[in-house]
């Protein structure tokens, strides 16, 4: 997956990175590896600090609502940081790097995840690698906790105290919300 995402990252990298003068050219390589690496990581961050659930609602649609969503805001903040920290890129241009690059390379993780012809990425591949918890159907727990047609809160918590599969989901979110 950590592939998938360089690609989307490169593709993506011209004005902000590639043709950024405020990034010398030496230093592009290096950029697009700490911004794609960071959005992996920062997913982490969301799933396990909490934003499960609007991680998944992202998955689940597609990549739909990834510009209005905490999750894209959360991982925003963690490639500001990396960027600065990692690389001593200057607050003003880590923060025109992400939030530049960030919303679009998740919203097209997001899309690839959701088109059946694109086997590079899918749901399963993404929340498992952010929660670290692979080999656990999480679409098709998502599929059963949007029995009425929308992923909400209510949901997530039904599927939480059904206990989901083998405590995957469920344990996690019950975990989340002292169930």
């Amino acid at each position: 997956m950590l592939e998938t995402l360089m690609n989307l990252v490169q593709q993506q990298a011209g004005q902000a990175v590639i043709n950024n003068p405020a990034i010398p050219n030496s230093q592009n390589d290096s950029v697009m590896q700490t911004v794609a690496s960071s959005i992996m990581s920062g997913l982490g961050q969301q799933a396990q600090g909490g934003g499960l659930g609007n991680l998944l609602g992202m998955v689940v649609n597609g990549g739909g609502n990834v510009q209005q969503s905490p999750v894209t805001q959360g991982v925003q903040s963690h490639v500001e940081e990396s960027l600065m920290q990692k690389l001593g890129i200057s607050p003003q241009v880590a923060m025109s790097v992400a939030s530049t690059l960030v919303p679009i390379v998740l919203s097209k993780l997001m899309n690839k995840a959701a088109d059946p012809n694109d086997s590079s990425v899918d749901g399963n591949s993404i929340l498992g690698a952010a929660t670290g918890q692979q080999g656990v159907d999480w679409m098709g727990m998502a599929g059963s906790a949007m029995a009425d047609g929308k992923l909400d809160m209510n949901d997530l918590l039904r599927v939480a105290t059904q206990g989901g599969a083998g405590g995957g989901l469920g344990g996690m979110l019950g975990g989340l919300f002292g169930k």
